[in-house]
């Protein structure tokens, strides 16, 4: 099964039953957003996956990140309403960026769904493309499908601090997908401290794209991520709050690398308990 779809190939199977297609878009800085442009226009046939709704759980002060995984319950019934089964075809896409789009094919691949595959430069390319769009919100029938959780790999905070102290060190790399500035604590938008987890490199998750918001080439993303990873066959991922850092993970997947695993609950979570070492600069 492909991982990414182009808009070309996706227009010839909107007819087709067992397709099941999410617009993901959504604005961190602006949360309703997504949804307004979902209403004003999406792919015929588009169910809408709000980021903070559908694609996370619920927020704790103090103990949880900005968006912390779905309980397995929440997820299911999500995935009932949305009339899915585990052998579901399911194309999800964004605004272009694939951040979105990345995090709900994790999900989807979480709960055990493995043909999911992100629209190759999302909801711009298919609006460039001049493909159908409208704004009317189609019916769907509820399934009754049982999803287990726990298909793709994840780690703890407490994981990763019982490395820390016992080992002095990661004996995994662990890689950041967030913008160099706030990695290095120069600057921090969205959280209430700047640094990052002392061990981890910086890969922001832009560099997986070109200059037209695209996927770079399999090969290219192999060159990429041999070298940042080494021979670490399951490296750790993690971003501000386990959204972006799907983009790196989906990016190695196309690179033929699988096995990479998540910290779902990233630099947003990590920072809610002050025992957790915070490092700045490189």
């Amino acid at each position: 099964m492909p991982l990414l779809i182009e808009p070309e190939m996706l227009a010839t199977l909107l007819n087709d039953q067992h397709l099941v297609v999410l617009d993901a878009r959504f604005s961190l800085a602006d949360p309703k957003q997504g949804r307004v442009m979902y209403h004003q226009g999406h792919i015929p046939g588009a169910l809408y996956a709000d980021l903070e709704a559908d694609l996370s759980g619920l927020i704790i002060p103090g103990k949880t990140g900005r968006h912390p995984l779905p309980e397995s319950a929440d997820w299911q019934a999500t995935l009932r309403r949305w009339g899915m089964d585990k052998h579901s075809q399911v194309v999800v896409y964004d605004d272009g960026g694939h951040a979105m789009a990345a995090r709900a094919w994790w999900l989807l691949r979480w709960a055990g769904i493995s043909q999911a595959m992100i629209l190759h430069g999302g909801m711009k390319a298919w609006q460039a493309g001049r493909y159908p769009v409208t704004n009317d919100v189609s019916e769907v029938a509820e399934s009754q499908a049982d999803f287990t959780m726990g298909h793709m790999p994840t780690v703890s905070a407490q994981d990763l601090m019982a490395q820390i102290e016992t080992e002095g060190s990661l004996s995994y790399k662990l890689i950041d997908a967030r913008a160099y500035e706030r990695f290095r604590g120069e600057e921090e938008t969205l959280d209430s401290q700047a640094g990052h987890i002392p061990g981890a490199v910086c890969h922001p998750f832009a560099k997986n794209l070109d200059k037209d918001g695209r996927f770079l080439s399999a090969d290219h993303l192999w060159e990429l991520f041999s070298a940042l990873v080494g021979d670490d066959s399951r490296p750790v991922f993690y971003c501000g709050s386990g959204v972006t850092a799907c983009n790196n993970i989906f990016a190695m997947e196309l690179a033929g690398l699988s096995g990479a695993t998540l910290y779902p609950g990233s630099w947003s979570e990590w920072i809610t308990d002050p025992r957790h070492p915070v490092a700045r600069g490189q």
